[in-house]
């Protein structure tokens, strides 16, 4: 094989794999959060201290964002009553053209709008859907690149390992 085959399969081996599993954290503390919902009330990621949070980059013209959707709500209707959040975050779409997408594809958890992308960028949210997952203290425990089924019981336990003890 040539240097640059073995660079190219090199290159795109975390690519095949991104979407695949959670991917444990080895980053720094998260940025701030403060952005509003579709209703305008303003969320700032302080108040769910306390819970598993999981924090959802996407966009209506993103295929699979949009695919993965269903499968956040059923990990919430999973989940239960435990203290779990999940948080979608838009980004830099109008609330109209989200509303629509709403429409088509209800969600039982908040959607927040990032319109300026800012929240989004401090996040490193650079490729979509983009999910961060948080424990009860807010710090970052693992990412996801790409299309996850957030209802597959391996997840489902990750995350439930991340729950504070009753």
């Amino acid at each position: 094989m040539t240097r640059a085959l073995l660079l190219a399969i090199a290159l795109a081996l975390p690519l095949a794999a991104a979407g695949k599993a959670l991917t444990p954290w080895k980053g720094g503390a998260p940025p701030p959060l403060v952005l509003k919902d579709m209703d305008g009330r303003e969320h700032r990621l302080e108040a769910y201290r306390g819970n598993v949070v999981v924090l959802n980059f996407w966009a209506t013209w993103c295929d699979p964002c949009r695919d993965e959707m269903p499968s956040f709500n059923r990990l919430k209707a999973r989940m239960g009553d435990a203290p779990f959040v999940i948080l979608a975050v838009n980004m830099a779409e109008g609330e109209a053209r989200v509303g629509e997408f709403l429409k088509q594809v209800p969600v039982e958890f908040p959607v927040l709008l990032d319109r300026d992308s800012g929240v989004s960028k401090a996040w490193r949210a650079r490729l979509l859907p983009y999910t961060v997952v948080l424990d009860p203290a807010l710090r970052i425990r693992y990412t996801a690149l790409g299309e996850l089924d957030w209802s597959l019981p391996e997840v489902e336990a990750s995350l439930r390992k991340l729950l504070p003890a009753r």
